[in-house]
């Protein structure tokens, strides 16, 4: 089944709910409401054949309502087919979590969750991955400084020399050869 086949079927069996359909450079988007995304995206995997949800990503719109949207990045497991599927989000409301159709949109909801504070109803595990749980801020969002917040977080990082620098398990990038630079090629007095 072609792209043009499977939108044209989307929009077939969704009618109004398809928000509209988007052909720029070879690639295909779906706009749909929030309130439909769910059943569009199991129907992308049940009956036209996405197996794969390759990213869920997020868009800040500041200064617009809705304010975020959500892209979600459909392929089939012969990469032959791609789709992109958008729906907008406002600040209070959360996106149906798509785990139960793709359980590889576990960690992918969650950094959405984490960097841009779109809450997903129904994730199994909604908590944050990559900041620290209490971090009261969403760093992607345009309205985050570009210097960063004060937090009470100990400065960890040290701007000393490294540990292991000239130790036996370091390459030397600037030796003559190859062997030269292979640790293991290196005996440590």
């Amino acid at each position: 089944m072609a792209k043009g086949e499977d939108t044209a079927k989307l929009n077939e069996v969704f009618g109004a709910k398809v928000a509209g359909i988007t052909e720029f450079r070879g690639e295909t988007t779906l706009h749909v409401a929030l309130a439909d995304l769910h059943s569009v995206l199991g129907k992308c995997r049940d009956d036209l054949g996405y197996e794969l949800v390759l990213d869920i990503s997020s868009i800040d719109h500041f200064g617009d309502d809705p304010r975020f949207e959500v892209v979600y990045e459909l392929a089939t497991l012969d990469d032959a087919r791609h789709l992109r599927v958008k729906a907008k989000v406002s600040e209070d409301e959360e996106v149906p979590s798509a785990v139960d159709i793709w359980a590889g949109a576990d960690w992918h909801e969650r950094e959405v969750w984490d960097m841009m504070g779109i809450r997903f109803s129904g994730h199994p595990n909604m908590k944050r991955i990559l900041m620290w749980e209490g971090y009261p801020f969403f760093p992607l969002r345009k309205d985050f400084p570009l210097a960063g917040r004060p937090t009470d977080m100990p400065d960890v990082a040290f701007t000393g020399v490294a540990p292991l620098e000239g130790g036996p398990f370091v390459t030397s990038a600037g030796a003559a050869d190859v062997i030269r630079r292979e640790p293991r090629a290196r005996v440590i007095d």
